[in-house]
């Protein structure tokens, strides 16, 4: 049976935009006929790929995305001495592995991917590798043969086991998520605002003029958000190659990154850094199930925190009383009344991998 590690979490935003959508306001969406602000699930995973969690405690087992593969290897090959040409041409052949190359503008000698692609450290070492075998002319296999001996299915990189990845042109080496994530939606009705600003020329005398250097505006909001995350273990353990020690690592960057990593948008404007207030990790090998229907009535009152809570509690009860359990067992942290701590989420959910 499929174990799960299903995550809820409540987290109160100050006024801030920490996800914007095209115009620059705070992205949002109707639920249950109220309109609610919106952390993209795209940005909550982006928050936690960067939070220190990964970069520092999952050090050397997280992938790159990006495009620009070609440019990092050609900018080493000809540091390491290669001749313009040579680095061109070598770093071209290697690069082209994990997708096809354009020039950015005409005459510009350097070459992006077509689409973003995850590489793990272990394939962007071996491109490295490969790269200097062939400026030291040995032969390199050839096309298909060259793409198996580079692309590894990204064993060992715990945020492509996690968040997948698709290569368009090799399929072969994709990688199915292993944690979904739901865009974090507030509990209760809420509109975003506007900001009239200005700011003052410093050399401007008021002799000259008394008005303001610059004009703008600025959308913003705040909220209370629930945030819903579902972990498949089995599937996060058979990414990482049967590496449980490291599924359990990630399992536990996971659960502290999800509790204190916030998108950064406009975070110099505003100074986000909200942390939750509610942790509700469950583990089982029951069909998942979030608890966003606790909310499609906004909660409303004068603590919206503590109504939050309410509402999703009572909500889960209500779905074990109606389906049975929905987990074998569960870890609350809970700063209103003072329950559970993160080391113990962190740690409950870590244990999930440890079979």
């Amino acid at each position: 049976m499929t174990t799960f590690v299903q995550f809820h979490l409540l987290t109160a935003y100050p006024p801030s935009n920490p996800n914007r959508d095209d115009q620059g306001r705070p992205k949002s969406a109707m639920m249950g006929g109220a309109p609610r602000l919106r952390l993209s699930s795209q940005s909550v995973k982006r928050a936690v790929r960067e939070s220190s969690f990964f970069q520092n405690d999952l050090a050397g087992h997280t992938g790159t995305r990006t495009k620009r593969l070609f440019e990092k290897l050609r900018e080493k090959l000809i540091a390491d001495g290669a001749s313009e040409t040579a680095a061109q041409e070598t770093a071209q052949t290697v690069a082209g592995i994990f997708g096809k190359l354009e020039q950015p503008k005409k005459d510009d000698p350097r070459l992006i991917a077509t689409t973003l692609a995850f590489i793990s450290p272990a394939e962007w070492a071996l491109a490295e590798e490969l790269a200097a075998k062939a400026l030291a002319g040995e032969d390199l296999p050839k096309d298909k043969d060259l793409k198996k001996l580079v692309l590894r299915r990204a064993d060992g990189a715990v945020d492509i086991a996690m968040f997948g990845r698709m290569l368009a042109d090799d399929p072969d080496f994709n990688r199915d998520a292993a944690v979904q994530v739901a865009h974090a939606i507030t509990t209760h009705r809420v509109l975003a605002e506007d900001d009239w600003f200005s700011a003052v020329d410093d050399l401007k005398t008021r002799e000259q003029d008394a008005g303001a250097g610059h004009l703008g505006e600025l959308g913003f909001g705040s909220g209370v958000y629930y945030l819903y995350a579902c972990v498949n273990v089995d599937l996060l353990v058979e990414n990482l190659g049967g590496d449980r020690d490291l599924a359990a690592r990630g399992l536990e960057s996971l659960a502290r990154a999800l509790a204190v990593a916030t998108p950064k948008g406009k975070q110099n404007s505003f100074g986000h850094h909200p942390r939750a207030h509610y942790i509700r990790a469950e583990i089982g090998a029951q069909q998942p199930r979030d608890l966003s229907g606790s909310f499609f009535k906004p909660v409303e009152g004068g603590d919206l925190i503590g109504a939050s809570i309410a509402a999703l509690e009572d909500m889960a009860g209500r779905i074990d009383a109606a389906y049975g359990a929905s987990s074998d067992r569960a870890e609350v942290m809970n700063l209103a009344t003072g329950t559970g701590s993160l080391d113990q989420i962190a740690g409950f959910a870590a244990g999930a991998a440890k079979g």
